[in-house]
């Protein structure tokens, strides 16, 4: 396969994925979520859709700098990869669609985990691409903080 493909599909793949997620996040965000207590910290809704799609951009140009590279890691990264883009995709199915903030965290923890691991693998594979996780990393756990604090709250 060419590396032009490799990216197109790279990109695609994770915009996919949250495009999925956001079909069930927007169904909630104007009933349920509206309704429950949130912490003083909870940007506003506007901001997570811009956040998403660049982080899913980044993510997505970090799969095709492995994918398109010859290390014997290419495979296990990727494999990881996958696992944390199937975690990601199925937290606002759990958050959301079942309205449950503790069901989000059962998820959302893991998904931090599954993260650094992929930093941690894609380092010795592509620097770039492990430092392009970093972001996700970042909103990820902001986004764990808010998670707990509204199952606290609730």
């Amino acid at each position: 396969m060419n590396n032009t493909l490799k990216l197109i599909i790279s990109i695609v793949l994770p915009q996919v994925a949250g495009g999925l997620g956001a079909l069930i996040t927007i169904s909630s965000v104007g009933s349920w979520y509206q309704t429950i207590n949130k912490p003083s910290f909870t940007p506003p809704s506007w901001l997570f859709g811009p956040a998403w799609t660049t982080l899913y951009l980044l993510m997505g140009i970090a799969m095709f700098l492995i994918w398109k590279s010859d290390h014997s890691l290419k495979k296990t990264a990727l494999w990881l990869f996958g696992i944390q883009l199937f975690l990601n995709g199925i937290w606002s199915p759990a958050f959301f669609g079942l309205e449950s903030p503790i069901l989000g965290l059962v998820v959302i923890v893991p998904l931090w985990v599954m993260i650094l691991v992929c930093i941690k693998v894609f380092f010795p594979i592509n620097k770039v691409a492990a430092y392009l996780m970093i972001p996700y990393l970042m909103w990820v756990s902001f986004a764990t903080a808010l998670n707990a604090s509204i199952w606290y709250l609730n």
